[in-house]
């Protein structure tokens, strides 16, 4: 491998210039290919705190202001061309610039800029980030939305050109979310990230005069960074984490928001130095296809990493075999030197940014910074040592990235732009023309997508088998589609239900504490919108709810969840079918949502047309390969989401064997108050949700009376369930409670906010003992891992004896499990609860 040693520090040094702007190194020789076409950089000023330490970076924070930018057109990509700084004499004060990008023929130049920030202004009260267009031909910059209002309804970043001209670009504005919280009746506010820190950017389109704005993402956390790719996809970076999983991805959409679906790396994470998360920031395709990346720490000092691409049309993950093992095919470095990601010794410096040359060659624009210490002794900045003893420290200096063509190939490296102290030129682009991307117009109502589903602003969610896993049949689909082989009851999956995400707004829309998201906030709140049955051959067709977040569980006959949740956000425009194969477990690393990199199904469905399933209606005929769900909704409709657990048989043949019964589980049945609005109980709109919460709606399924009275009304028996579960008994008398479970009312010890009784089935706590009428923890003495009794010793180590000259054993509180902590379906406390349910008929 060639390797490149860094430029010394010594030139470095003396091509600078003076005065604190930029300049090339007038003595540098320049390059005899590059063409006369110009290029545009960020140059900024490094951020410190008010001790003068280095502010770090943090790419899941991207609304962040660094005041200090301009960008800066250069003529051409050498070292002598002439500069021109295009935002000066924009604003008063210091202001930012980032997310650089270009037309496809060279002549326009975008970007996100932020006005300087106001002194003593409320955050609500700043700038905002705006998107900015540079045209080099008539050298007019402007603000892409014109109106201020407007402008200021949300911060803006990370814009690229669409091959018709609109503008696709990451915004908290979440404008279709806002409208849609109108329709609930709630208040409009952009939602937090799932962590809670700071409103969601997500993707928007829009035209290239500002107008017609339009959500096309509606993910719970970040969408950044898109670009477009030669097909016309949208490729971008997604901040999944729902339920806490953390990961950001490549993910691809259709302009218009439809085909969303995981590209590349979700199983990738831990691809950096020594197996350090590291991300795949700023991507671009590069003419060959691949993709282009910065792959860097999410957060840190340095600004950047290591060169990488990736062959994603060939591979969904870095490496052949899962849980990254095996061999590393998915992606590669291209420098030529050794690049570290983690903040630490990186002896070919570092990369903050890369954009590739459209001429054929394998030169990429960079920004590169030399790896750099400080000397302990001298104080003086020296390169890095290519090793370190093992214990050898050494402080980073800070970063000095400057402007660079690298031929990754070749194993050159030549300046263009060199900067002084305290300065980092943060990225760069080339502004010469490239091939236009496919244009993918917006499907049509009427003519590409059903114009009744755009009017219901619906979409259709078709799955083959959920009893399809990643192209295997676990459960025998033929059997089970099979009425004469199988019974209802013998099915395991019965329903899929529907779940959306609800945003979350920041305490200056609504101030509330975070005890109400319960033991675990990462699962964020959700509203159940409503369930649909599964067919026999596990098959599901339904309409569901176009622009929000959706989540899907499978559950039973008792509605009890029987997979894993599905932790990420699924997502369909007006009119969009997205079709599906099946399922697949939390930690499968197979391709999901991939069209091209779809498994076989598991599920042929029907074997020839004009005849019916085996032993199924005979009037119901099939077509070949299509499943039941599909057979449904070609005769009797597409099915709509109900708001009850409502199964008939509809596909038996009568002539085989009697019909199943009809199963209904209803929210309208509840002796205690249903979690719906009065008016869906007998009307199930689109408009209708399931809200449950446990104050309201579970806490009175334990204080419920459940009386046996004798003919003459008098109690013979209280099943009540806060009888028995309840410190004290019907006269006042200290008891334990039954099982060990308080399902009072009492506020709990683990947080005042919640009643006990939540806080003993989702937390462990501590066996009770009654002692001269008191409940205390119930002690004994501890032993350690060899099996024997632990005594307490001193600060020496030495027994410490009672009274009696004994020692003293150390004794421990014996602590009883979580009833919750498996699923609901494996769960003995909702086990109980359904046999003492049949036993005593509650």
């Amino acid at each position: 491998m060639k390797c490149l040693r860094a430029l010394p520090l010594l030139l470095l040094v003396t091509a600078c210039s003076g005065g604190g702007s930029s300049s090339g190194g007038e003595d540098q020789a320049e390059d005899p290919v590059v063409e006369d076409y110009p290029v545009a950089f960020v140059l900024r000023q490094l951020s410190s705190d008010d001790d003068g330490s280095l502010l770090q970076d943090n790419i899941y924070e991207p609304g962040e202001f660094f005041a200090g930018a301009q960008l800066i057109l250069k003529e051409r990509a050498t070292a002598s061309a002439a500069e021109t700084v295009i935002t000066a004499n924009i604003f008063d004060g210091d202001y930012d610039v980032k997310d650089l990008n270009t037309s496809a023929d060279g002549s326009q130049l975008i970007f996100a800029m932020r006005a300087p920030e106001i002194e003593d202004a409320d955050d609500d009260e700043q700038p905002t980030w705006n998107i900015w267009v540079y045209n080099t031909e008539t050298e007019e910059l402007n603000r892409v939305i014109e109106s201020d209002l407007t402008a200021e309804e949300g911060q803006d970043i990370a814009p690229a050109f669409l091959p018709d001209g609109r503008i696709i670009f990451s915004s908290t504005r979440q404008r279709r979310s806002r409208a849609l919280l109108l329709d609930d009746g709630k208040p409009q506010f952009s939602a937090l990230t799932e962590n809670r820190e700071e409103p969601a950017f997500v993707l928007h389109v829009m035209e290239a005069d500002g107008t017609d704005i339009t959500q096309i993402s509606f993910n719970q956390s970040h969408d950044l960074n898109p670009v477009v790719l030669s097909d016309g996809r949208v490729l971008f970076n997604r901040w999944d984490n729902a339920a806490g999983i953390d990961k950001l991805s490549l993910y691809t959409v259709n302009p218009d928001g439809s085909d969303l679906a995981v590209y590349y790396g979700y199983h990738s994470q831990n691809t950096g130095t020594e197996e350090t998360e590291a991300a795949f920031n700023r991507p671009h395709e590069m003419p060959d296809g691949r993709l282009l990346v910065t792959l860097r720490a999410p957060s840190g000092l340095t600004y950047g990493g290591d060169l990488v691409t990736i062959d994603g049309i060939v591979y969904s993950e870095a490496y052949s075999e899962p849980e990254q093992s095996g061999e590393m095919v998915g992606q590669a470095s291209i420098t030529v030197g050794e690049v570290t990601t983690d903040d630490t010794i990186s002896p070919h410096g570092t990369f903050a940014s890369a954009w590739p040359f459209y001429d054929g060659t394998s030169r990429l624009l960079v920004t590169w910074s030399e790896c750099r210490v400080i000397n302990e002794e001298t104080e003086l900045l020296e390169t890095c040592p290519d090793t370190l003893t093992e214990d050898e420290e050494v402080q980073l200096a800070d970063p000095l990235y400057g402007l660079w063509i690298y031929d990754y190939i070749a194993g050159t490296q030549l300046p263009i732009v060199v900067v002084e102290e305290g300065e980092m030129i943060s990225e760069g682009v080339t502004l010469e023309p490239r091939t236009e991307p496919t244009y993918i117009p917006d499907p049509v109502p009427g003519v590409d997508v059903d114009a009744d589903l755009v009017e219901e602003s619906v979409g259709i969610l078709d799955i083959r088998s959920v009893y399809d896993f990643d192209g295997e049949d676990i459960a025998g689909i033929e059997t089970l589609a099979d009425p004469a082989q199988t019974t209802a009851d013998f099915r395991p999956a019965r329903f899929l239900k529907i779940s959306k995400a609800v945003g979350i707004p920041d305490d200056d829309v609504l101030d509330f504490d975070g005890a109400a998201f319960g033991r675990n906030g990462n699962q964020g709140m959700r509203e159940i919108l409503g369930y649909t049955p599964i067919q026999p051959d596990g098959s599901v067709r339904v309409k569901v709810p176009a622009d929000m977040p959706l989540a899907i569980s499978v559950v039973d006959a008792d509605g009890k969840r029987i997979f894993d949740s599905h932790n990420n956000w699924l997502q369909l425009q007006a009119g969009e079918v997205r079709s599906c194969n099946g399922c697949h477990t939390s930690d499968s690393e197979a391709p999901h949502g991939r069209t091209d990199m779809q498994l076989e199904s598991a599920w042929v469905g029907a074997p020839t047309s004009a005849a019916p399933f085996a032993n199924t209606e005979p009037a119901l005929l099939a077509e070949m390969g299509e499943t039941m769900a599909q057979l449904l909704a070609r005769y009797i409709g597409e099915a709509e989401l109900e708001g009850d657990l409502h199964f008939t048989d509809l596909w038996t043949d009568p002539a085989v064997r009697t019909k199943d019964d009809e199963l209904l589980l209803s929210y309208g049945d509840l002796s205690t108050d249903a979690p719906v609005e009065s008016t869906c109980l007998t009307e199930w709109e689109s408009n209708c949700r399931i809200v449950i919460h446990y104050e309201q709606h579970i806490q009175p399924l334990w204080d419920f009376p459940r009386e046996v009275l004798d003919s003459t009304g008098a109690v013979i028996a209280d099943y009540t369930c806060t009888v028995c579960h309840s410190p004290v008994d019907a006269a006042g008398a200290t008891q334990i409670p039954d099982g060990q479970l308080d399902l009072t009312t009492s506020a709990s010890s683990v947080n005042d906010a919640w009643f006990v009784s939540y806080s003993e089935l989702v937390a462990d706590r501590a066996e009770l003992e009654l002692s001269s009428g008191v409940l205390t923890p119930r002690l004994v003495q501890e032993f350690d891992d060899d099996g024997n009794p632990v005594y307490e010793v001193d600060e020496d180590g030495e027994l410490v004896l009672d009274s009696n000259g004994d020692p003293i054993p150390v004794m421990v509180t014996v602590n009883i499990s979580s009833p919750l902590t498996s699923s609901a379906l494996e769960s003995s406390f909702f086990l109980s609860l359904k046999v003492v349910a049949h036993i005593k008929g509650t």
